[in-house]
């Protein structure tokens, strides 16, 4: 069990976020699943993060792999049931694990209940009054309310039978909600509870930069750079941000919802918290999600969209350390999620890619505030080349895309072949395999010198001993245009992006990413007094 941090649990913590259906699976049926995880929590205390997020598990048709819920206090049948949510969270207590689950309140289900009664209901009735149904443009309002575009492909608006149009800003089986209806905020503020009387440490916010939209609804202007960012599979290089003065994205009203979910959170004891999946154009605006009554986190996708360079991580580094710290909040860094490209593979991927994949972890851990690590990173997995065939991302249904499976695909746990212990049957699970797995399996690695996952551990161990200590000042030091260096209290991290090894200052080295400190593609951390 790991040493807990003191303070508000969450400001240094390292969560670990799971992928409910590619994690574990303890059924069979291919497909990842709570009790999955249950049995898998020890491998996590072990790891040495101090908390977890589960994505979706609520009832759902699955459109969108349960980001389309049909009932937010209820369990899916594909991953389980209340009775194993409560097991999984009793477990993850006992282990000292926080446990974070993942609201998503931009959007429900078509198949949620509100909507198919506001299918049922005539244009103008309270029940379509708690999405954005509009009236269509045109004589016979034959086209759709304006221009804007679905992140998933295509138009964000669908017809229905009697004329009217819906957004949807997400997939068609993804309807909007219009939260300036008040059953819209009433009815989440039910489901908070819910989940917060069951003991749940936190909420990871989907899309917490896009419930509100701009009044009336105006055009878009897509001559500038539009939120692709996310989802944009398709080109490895990059990950773009969200330009400014978008109407469908950061709309100030949703800083008084936060607000509000604030006074929840703090009603309840355990330094409950909230999380925001914010894209947002500049560290400024994305630093207003965390001001002392708003939220607690929010992730800094500027860091994972940075390019291999010194400056530009130097540039996100002081950038975000500026605007959280004008608020009085801390920095929450991310290199990986299950919208992105991994990062060992956008970083150039086999051997140089590893390598500068366990520099950025450590250039990150050793950057106060929060850290998250999306489920295989420690193990170095690379994103999936996943024949179109076989595809399941609605993204890549829709446009023809690469989409997002690359990065979901299923852990390997142990053995030789797929499924790689997953689950307790042969074959292939929801999504396939690859055949070289074998060598990156959890039981591969575990106690292999070297390994990712046991460079992983080591670095995780030695950053609990200087996570807190360090404090929160971080002094930016020059030792050349290719190298990141950094002081933290007694801590100096130093990450060289260029192509020849470069001297390392006079101090106690903590730890290395590579061989040799001070080589290229190589994190060092160095215990050194002023």
């Amino acid at each position: 069990m790991s040493t807990p941090l003191t303070g508000p649990w969450w400001k240094h913590a390292v969560c670990y976020q799971i992928y409910v259906r590619s994690f574990a699976d303890a059924d069979g049926d291919g497909v990842g699943d709570l009790p999955g995880i249950t049995a898998r929590l020890p491998y996590l205390s072990d790891l040495g993060v101090d908390a977890i997020w589960i994505t979706p598990f609520y009832t759902s048709p699955q459109h969108d792999h349960g980001y389309d819920v049909a009932d937010y206090c209820d369990v899916d049948p594909l991953f389980g049931t209340l009775t194993d949510f409560d097991a999984l969270l009793g477990r993850a207590h006992e282990l000292g694990l926080r446990v974070i689950v993942d609201l998503v309140p931009n959007h429900t289900s078509s198949a949620h209940p509100w909507f198919q009664a506001a299918l049922a209901a005539a244009p103008g009735s309270p029940e379509r009054a708690r999405y954005l149904f509009r009236d269509g443009m045109g004589e016979n309002g034959e086209e759709p309310p304006n221009n804007w575009k679905s992140i998933f492909g295509g138009q964000a608006w669908t017809r229905v039978e009697d004329g009217q149009w819906y957004l949807h800003l997400f997939d068609t089986t993804q309807p909007d909600l219009d939260w300036t209806h008040p059953e819209v905020p009433a009815m989440f503020e039910d489901v908070l509870r819910f989940w917060l009387d069951r003991g749940v440490d936190g909420f990871r916010i989907d899309v917490a930069h896009g419930m509100y939209k701009a009044p009336g609804l105006p055009d878009a202007d897509y001559s500038a750079p539009h939120p692709v960012g996310p989802l944009d599979q398709d080109d490895p290089s990059m990950v773009d941000l969200p330009s400014k003065d978008e109407p469908m994205w950061d709309q100030p009203e949703v800083h008084n919802l936060y607000r509000r979910w604030h006074q929840i959170l703090a009603s309840y004891d355990g330094d409950r918290m909230g999380v925001a999946e914010a894209w947002t154009a500049t560290p400024e605006a994305m630093a207003h999600y965390v001001r002392p009554d708003e939220l607690q986190q929010t992730f800094n996708f500027h860091w994972l969209s940075a390019p291999w360079s010194a400056a530009a991580f130097a540039e996100v580094i002081t950038g975000t350390l500026d605007a959280v710290g004008s608020v009085g909040a801390s920095a929450t860094w991310v290199l990986s999620n299950h919208d992105v490209i991994r990062h060992v593979t956008r970083y150039g991927g086999g051997a140089r890619g590893q390598a500068r994949g366990r520099a950025a972890l450590l250039a990150m851990l050793a950057l106060p505030g929060s850290a998250y690590i999306y489920q295989g990173e420690e193990l170095g997995l690379e994103q999936v080349a996943v024949p179109p065939e076989l595809r399941r991302d609605p993204r890549s249904l829709v446009t023809g895309l690469v989409g997002r499976d690359g990065c979901r695909i299923p852990l390997p746990w142990g053995g030789e072949q797929p499924p790689y212990e997953f689950g307790p049957t042969a074959g292939q699970p929801w999504l396939p395999q690859p055949e070289a797995w074998a060598a990156l399996s959890v039981a591969a690695q575990k106690g292999v010198a070297g390994s990712t996952l046991e460079f992983y551990r080591e670095a995780l161990a030695v950053r609990r001993t200087f996570a807190e200590t360090a404090g929160d000042e971080v002094e930016m030091l020059d030792l050349g245009a290719d190298v990141l260096a950094f002081r933290r209290g007694d801590l100096v991290c130093l990450l060289n992006c260029g192509a020849t090894a470069v001297e390392v200052p006079e101090g106690e080295v903590l730890l290395c990413s590579g061989d040799v400190p001070g080589a290229s593609d190589t994190t060092t951390w160095l215990r050194s007094p002023h």
